[in-house]
């Protein structure tokens, strides 16, 4: 059990039914809090990743990138020696001049499951997942978004310094969060992918949906252009809520504001309503304008001390967990 934050008990309710959705740090960020409030925790990662050890696999052996879900998987391990021990295990990275270089263990050790699992494609990665979750300890569930790798296609203005007026495409996970420019909106390729089904279980299963932290165009909103997933996130019965990152996501928000961050979301998802949106009370300059937007979405929201003490904008994991305590039971 992760420290912070006491879960259930002996003869205490369990915690809510909560699914978490992002993929990358920010998403590492979530859990690592979420882990310590409930014991019923569901991690939806977005599978679009086309860089690094991940993109390298995916355009080798034609399986979804695994580098998201291995990082969700290490934020549930335990913070005992076993859950500590792989989680450095799984997120250890090979240093060399070869083809190992760069290769993150715990992307290996789960694409070696699923093609050791069978014939099912979907089936295998999921019950891969679930194997290595077994392994680690995690406290909770990790599943992709979609039942197929997929490709991010941003609307840029101004991606030509030299243009700009001009809005392109750009294409590809890792070109998008990079691209000089203002992303003004995303979409997916292909465009109507399968949702997982175990994934539009958990959110129909749902007390609470969490949005966010993380890299706003290439991590959180992805779920909501999965046509499937979108109609399930907006009919859920579940409650929503939206954790906003700590600065903007250089190359994606650089210059927007908390609000901007909203209303981007509401662009993309016109019919999801939103009911509390957290926020860290150090970032936000302008509460009333925030406010604003939180109530446009149908929300209200919260300020909260989150961030860590050293400067960077990374969320503390025991106060983001006190604060989605004070939320769920609010």
């Amino acid at each position: 059990m992760g420290g912070g934050v006491s879960r259930s008990g002996p003869g205490e309710r369990p915690g809510p039914a909560v699914v978490a959705l992002g993929g990358g740090h920010g998403l590492y960020a979530s859990l690592s809090a979420l882990r310590r409030v409930t014991d019923r925790l569901t991690a939806v990662v977005t599978v679009a990743d086309d860089g690094g050890s991940s993109g390298r696999l995916r355009r080798e052996l034609g399986v979804l990138p695994p580098g998201d879900l291995r990082m969700a998987l290490a934020a549930l391990c335990g913070d005992d020696e076993w859950g500590q021990t792989w989680r450095d295990v799984v997120q250890h990275r090979f240093r060399s001049q070869g083809e190992l270089h760069d290769h993150a263990v715990g992307n290996l050790l789960i694409v070696a499951l699923w093609e050791l699992l069978g014939e099912d494609a979907h089936g295998s990665t999921v019950a891969g997942l679930d194997w290595v979750g077994r392994l680690l300890g995690a406290q909770g569930r990790v599943l992709p978004m979609a039942s197929v790798p997929m490709d991010i296609v941003a609307e840029v203005r101004g991606a030509d310094p030299s243009r700009p007026d001009e809005v392109t495409r750009v294409k590809g996970q890792v070109a998008c969060a990079k691209t000089p420019g203002t992303v003004l909106g995303i979409s997916l390729v292909p465009t109507d992918p399968p949702a997982s089904p175990e994934a539009l279980a958990a959110v129909e299963e749902a007390d609470w949906v969490v949005f966010g932290p993380g890299s706003w165009f290439t991590s959180v909103l992805p779920h909501l252009k999965v046509p499937e997933l979108a109609r399930a996130l907006a009919a859920t019965k579940a409650r929503r809520a939206v954790a906003l990152n700590l600065a903007p996501q250089p190359g994606e928000t650089d210059d927007f504001s908390p609000q901007t961050h909203l209303e981007v979301l509401q662009a993309h998802a016109p019919e999801l309503r939103v009911d509390v949106v957290l926020a860290d009370r150090g970032v936000v300059d302008d509460p009333a304008a925030l406010d604003k937007a939180v109530q446009d979405l149908g929300g209200r929201l919260v300020l909260a001390d989150v961030a860590a003490d050293d400067g960077s904008p990374r969320h503390d994991p025991a106060r983001l967990a006190q604060a989605f305590v004070k939320i769920f039971r609010d």
